[in-house]
């Protein structure tokens, strides 16, 4: 079982990165938000019959396959479903705040804080958080201040960091509630997937939710865009990118991972996209402009908090009893 949970938290690590490299590739695209995720999300449900295939290919040859029966498939329908329509409801969300003036930073910063939702939520399901979570969620907490709230800062000082300037940022803006409505709506996606994941086929589980998330914003796209087959050729490889590697890998990686890890700590792994967001910018930006626009000394302090709190929070759990009991 360990070695499951460890194989799951390598799995919410790799999403993780590869949620933080498709912010390079949603910036390179020319079409709105909702026509840019009903084209990704198709892509990544088109991406997954493959795979699926292939799977039930091994399972027949390993006699491990059984043909679903009617209570399995309406729970994987009823799963797919609600998993799809709060994904896509977390997006409009976000969208729909920064459309109407939140900060891009500030976005980030406030949706990352299902970090803090998940574990609240959790308690009135009677989940149980270790003190030692809390820490890591303090920790990401803090070090997503660093990345997303110090743009523009170039004094390194807990004076400028914390200054009359840096502190507006946090003031709360009609179009921040939105925002943190994508917040409260994501950590409701994360304990979705913690109920459904371990009764359900996950890959499965992820096509219909992809699904459902495309034909919601195709709906969405045709009331409030006007998307053209010109404008999604044209951004074709940042689409294929995020439909492919964020939505058909990354969202299935998360599907199954959060069969075996707790979802406090999963939520603490998934901000780190965060910090591989900025890293991947600075590959990108290298490779292409020559200038890779290192951090600032905030950002790099940032980024170090939150690989922090992903380390204590695989600390294991024996280990931190018996320091506590020495101390």
């Amino acid at each position: 079982m360990k070695s499951k949970k460890w194989l799951g938290n390598l799995y919410l690590l790799i999403a993780a990165f590869l949620w933080g490299s498709t912010f390079v590739a949603q910036a390179e695209n020319a079409v709105g938000p909702f026509t840019y995720v009903a084209a990704r999300s198709y892509v990544g449900a088109l991406v997954l019959i493959p795979v699926i295939a292939v799977l039930d290919g091994w399972r027949k040859r390993q006699g491990t396959y059984r043909r679903p029966d009617k209570a399995y498939r309406k729970m994987l329908l009823v799963g797919g479903v609600l998993c799809g329509t709060v994904l896509f409801a977390a997006s409009t969300l976000q969208q729909g705040g920064m459309a109407l003036g939140t900060d891009p930073g500030k976005a980030g910063f406030i949706t990352a804080m299902y970090i803090l939702i998940v574990p609240i939520l959790g308690l009135f399901f009677k989940q149980r958080v270790a003190l030692r979570h809390w820490i890591c969620v303090a920790l990401a907490v803090l070090g997503l201040f660093m990345l997303c709230m110090t743009a523009g800062l170039t004094e390194f000082s807990l004076a400028a960091l914390f200054s009359a300037d840096t502190l507006a940022g946090l003031s709360v803006q009609a179009c921040d509630l939105l925002v943190m409505g994508c917040a409260v709506v994501y950590s409701v996606h994360i304990l979705l997937l913690d109920h459904y994941s371990p009764k359900v086929d996950p890959v499965r589980l992820s096509q219909i939710q992809f699904l459902v998330t495309a034909i919601l914003s195709t709906v969405a796209a045709l009331i409030f865009e006007q998307p053209t087959w010109q404008g999604i050729v044209h951004s074709a490889i940042p689409i294929l990118y995020a439909g492919v590697l964020s939505s058909g890998v990354a969202y299935t990686l998360q599907a199954v991972a959060q069969r075996y890890a707790d979802p406090t700590v999963a939520s603490v792994l998934m901000s780190l996209e965060s910090a591989f967001a900025v890293l991947s910018a600075i590959v990108f930006y290298a490779i292409t402009t020559g200038d890779p626009k290192l951090p600032t000394g905030y950002e790099w302090l940032g980024i170090l908090l939150m690989f922090a709190a992903i380390m204590i929070s695989q600390w294991p759990q024996k280990s931190c009893k018996k320091d506590l009991k020495n101390s």
